[in-house]
Order: C-alpha cells, then sequence, then structure tokens
C-alpha cells in the first residue's frame, strides 16, 4: 500500500493522565491524536461497566478532559454498538457530550475532542492531509466487517470535498494477529475468501489496511503496540477474559494557539 509503515504512539509524562500520542500528528497536522495507558497502582480504567464505582471512574473522566484545557473545550463519545454509524458534529457546545449508537465521529470544528473506548478493537484515525477536518472510529471485527471504515472515509470526504489520495489514516493500539484466534465465522465476515477454515489468528489492522488500500487512501500507518502483548501498558478484554477496564482513544482540531 502507498505509504504504509509503522508508527508507535509515544508515552506522554503527565502521572494524572497516563497516555500515548501521535507525536507526528501534531507536528504535520497540528492535531491532537492518542490513546490513555493503564497507568499505575489501580489503573486509569475510562470504562463504566467494569465493575468500579461510577464516581471514581467519572473523576477520571474529568481529569482527561482537563488534561486537554484550553485547546479543547468539548468532548464527544457515543455509546458503541459495533457498527458502522460514523456521527457528524459541527457547533457542539461546551462540556462532555453522549451521542445515541455510534461507533465515529467526524468534524471539522476546533476545540472538539473526539473520543471511542476500547479494549482490544481497533481506533482508527483519519484526517485529510491540511488537517482540516478528522474522524475516529471504533473497529471491531463487526464494525469491520460491516464497513465502518468506508463510512469513516466517506464522512470525511463529504466534509472535506477531497479524494481518497488526501485521506491520512493510523491504525492504533489493539489486538494483534498473534493474540486474536477467532473462529472460521468470524474470520469469513472480516476476510471473506481469504478466510482459512477453522479456528485461526485474525489480525483486524491488516484487514482495515487492505480496505484503505481498496478505497484508495493516500497513507496508512500502523501501530506496532498490542493492547495483549503490552498489558504492562493497556488495558485487553481478551487477555483479562472480559474482567480489564477501557482506554479511550482521542482525535481533535485544537483551538487555534493553544498548542
Amino acid at each position: 500500500m502507498v505509504g504504509e509503515r509503522a508508527m508507535a504512539e509515544s508515552s506522554v509524562g503527565d502521572a494524572s493522565v497516563p497516555r500515548a500520542e501521535l507525536v507526528e500528528w501534531r507536528e504535520r497536522f497540528g492535531l491532537v491524536a492518542g490513546i490513555t495507558e493503564r497507568g499505575a497502582g489501580e489503573g486509569f480504567s475510562l470504562g463504566f461497566w467494569t465493575g468500579e464505582p461510577v464516581g471514581v471512574v467519572m473523576g477520571r473522566w474529568q481529569a482527561l478532559r482537563d488534561a486537554f484545557r484550553p485547546g479543547f473545550g468539548a468532548l464527544q463519545k457515543a455509546h458503541q454498538v459495533h457498527g458502522t454509524a460514523v456521527l457528524w458534529h459541527q457547533g457542539v457546545g461546551q462540556g462532555w457530550h453522549v451521542a445515541d449508537a455510534g461507533d465515529g465521529h467526524a468534524t471539522t470544528q476546533s476545540g472538539l475532542l473526539l473520543a471511542v473506548t476500547v479494549a482490544d478493537c481497533i481506533p482508527v484515525y483519519l484526517t485529510t492531509s491540511d488537517g482540516r477536518a478528522v474522524a475516529l472510529l471504533h473497529a471491531g471485527w463487526r464494525g469491520t466487517a460491516a464497513g465502518v471504515l468506508e463510512a469513516g472515509v466517506r464522512a470525511l470526504l463529504a466534509a472535506s470535498n477531497g479524494s481518497p489520495r488526501d485521506v491520512v489514516m493510523h491504525c492504533g493500539v489493539g489486538i494483534c494477529g498473534a493474540c486474536y484466534e477467532v473462529g472460521e465465522e468470524v474470520a469469513s465476515a472480516v476476510l471473506g475468501e481469504g478466510a482459512s477454515r477453522g479456528k485461526q489468528r485474525l489480525d483486524l489492522r491488516a484487514a482495515l489496511c487492505r480496505r484503505a488500500e481498496a478505497l484508495g487512501v493516500g497513507e496508512v500507518t500502523v501501530s506496532p503496540l498490542c493492547s495483549s502483548c503490552h498489558r504492562d501498558r493497556f488495558f485487553s478484554h481478551r487477555a483479562s477474559v472480559g474482567k480489564d477496564g477501557r482506554m479511550v482513544a482521542y482525535l481533535g482540531i485544537p483551538k487555534p494557539a493553544s498548542l
């Protein structure tokens, strides 16, 4: 694929909100993009359905929002359903916003931080080459098979009036192919005729890259970090047998002069 290469997220020295950021996206496009990390002690889980007191989790979300001020006065997430709905956001007011069912977000609005929760599924970051439009997707096997990437690229192009070759994509921290064993039905849904029989290892990021190539996306990078292999840094639903917390992947256009 044209432009496909590895690009790792770099840890940020912030004890209050442990996170890893795409430094290259900040330098090239003026964007803020990254993912929270597990952190020390009890961990920095941002999942509401993992058994922790809601007040504790809400406190972490508040710390996350505070870490991105003054560049971002608003944060947008949604109830994720492993589907293909990519929600368009514009003119969003200050505060924390939670939309109904959606697995992707797109905007050209500065000061709005897009967010998806993950713990093995792939966060897909999309931007136009001028950094004026962005989209952030939550891509598990169901969403990948159903076309969440295609929906995200369409939303980005509708906002920018550009072409697929103007799109830059990063497949972020998620479970790697070596750690993700699935049944034949899952592999077939994602890979089609390329699936083998029986249980097999599925590389979701590789599948997303192939779909990006078919769309004509101009540049693709892939994180070498695995949520399961690197459990010292990240949460993994698969490795913990459903007991782990959740990270938040984020992407946004900061307000002018806030970088």
